[in-house]
């Protein structure tokens, strides 16, 4: 059977958590392989809201959930989601194993993460100051302190000491204040006891599951215009949010892959600092952030909305080699008389149809302009019973970027959602 990869088609928060939590009752196994809690996957059923940072939006299910190697993880956070979890009645126990080899989040990650900002002004790249990013440089600098570490105090003990004098020099620069080892030694391991034997290969798990030909299904972070490589550098993530990543995160080839599912929402929208060409300061703008509840479920910032750049995101098709789109959000735009998207950007004259290696914070949108609904589309369950305007601004999207749109969200609910079918089949 195959391997599904679920990707972020623009800059993040484009309702991943929603279709792997639709997808997941067809897979034998969900896998969360890069981010770390900087990621926030918001999931709606039956009203309730549940917004998760780390464990894999498939926990709702009956199957087995990993966190991959490919994370940096706090544990705090993790243990925080399985008490919430838990107390709706969710098995985390017996479901949910953790790598020992994902890195570890830090208080002194958080903290140097917090001061970087601070320290940038204006230029602020805009991170969410969970530590991701210098988790990351702490694992290619090839200093960091792993999960497996949380279970041995004298390894712990020796590892956190070198860090924290490796990270001492620029603290103090900061004006912040070295964090002392002795409660953060303390802390991690009795959170790593906590923990247990969730603490494991988890690649041996993966590795298993590709051999036993199940399903299996892979859930990304962030976004692709987020992505270290593919991304709008240097406003992007400290990882890699394609479908490349998968591979390396979840520790298997990429000839198990089969289908990737590019998430993309019916416009676009961006949180922190960077350039977004589509973006709306008006009357619009506002409408899409109030309507669409663009609000970070991480961060809690207001998002930045936007047209439907279909510049960007053919690109993300491109680099994820994506087989198919799930269309977020769609019941936002009701009520528009206009809908636009972005065809090319122009640049000093001239017309581009990639986004450019700089500059793209200087380029000008070129726009196609089509009719709008205002019909509730809310009960729609199949692509065909949704307006005519609505399905034709769908095709252009389609024949814009070169995919196909495969289901389509028409309300934050589980069940909102058209056009739902088995992800593997086929």
């Amino acid at each position: 059977m195959p391997a599904l990869v679920i990707v972020g088609a623009q800059w993040g928060d484009e309702g991943k958590g929603k279709v792997v939590d639709i997808y997941t009752p067809y897979a034998d196994l969900v896998v969360r392989y890069a981010g770390g809690a900087n990621a926030g996957h918001t999931l709606v059923v039956k009203g309730e809201k549940l917004i998760l940072h780390l464990i894999p939006s498939g926990i709702l299910h009956n199957g087995q959930c990993v966190i991959a190697q490919g994370t940096v993880l706090d544990p705090e956070v993790l243990l925080r989601e399985i008490d919430q979890l838990e107390a709706r009645g969710v098995d985390c126990k017996a479901r949910l194993k953790v790598s020992d080899r994902a890195h570890v989040v830090l208080p002194q990650h958080k903290l140097i993460d917090g001061l970087r900002e601070a320290a940038k002004g204006d230029d602020a790249i805009g991170t969410t100051k969970r530590g991701i990013g210098p988790t990351y440089e702490d694992k290619v600098g090839r200093r960091g302190i792993r999960m497996g570490d949380l279970r041995s105090r004298a390894r712990l003990e020796s590892k956190l000491a070198a860090n924290l004098a490796a990270w001492k020099p620029e603290i103090e620069a900061h004006g912040g204040e070295l964090p002392a080892i002795e409660p953060i030694l303390e802390a991690y391991l009795a959170m790593g006891a906590r923990l247990g034997d969730a603490i494991c290969d988890t690649a041996q798990i993966v590795g298993d599951a590709v051999d036993k030909d199940l399903r299996i299904l892979l859930e990304g972070a962030q976004g692709t215009m987020l992505d270290i490589d593919h991304g709008t550098y240097p406003f992007v993530t400290s990882s890699n949010a394609v479908a490349g990543g998968a591979c390396a995160g979840a520790g298997m080839g990429p000839t198990a892959i089969s289908h990737v599912v590019g998430i993309a929402k019916a416009y676009a929208t961006r949180v922190g600092g960077g350039p977004f060409p589509t973006e709306l300061n008006d009357a619009t703008g506002q409408r899409l952030r109030d309507v669409g509840v663009e609000y970070g479920s991480t961060t809690g910032r207001p998002r930045r909305c936007g047209w439907m750049d279909a510049v960007a995101l053919r690109q993300a098709v491109r680099v994820n080699g994506m087989t198919e789109i799930a269309l977020t959000k769609l019941d936002v735009l009701r009520g528009l008389d206009e809908l636009k998207i972005c065809v090319a950007y122009e640049l000093d004259g001239e017309r581009l149809i990639a986004p450019p290696y700089d500059d793209l914070e200087r380029v000008t949108a070129v726009y196609e302009s089509w009719p709008g609904f205002s019909e509730d589309i809310s009960g729609c369950r199949v692509r065909a019973d949704l307006p005519e305007t609505a399905q034709r601004y769908i095709a252009r999207i389609e024949e814009l970027v070169g995919c196909k749109i495969g289901i389509i969200s028409v309300g934050p609910d589980r069940e909102a959602t058209a056009d739902v079918s088995n992800p593997f089949a086929g």
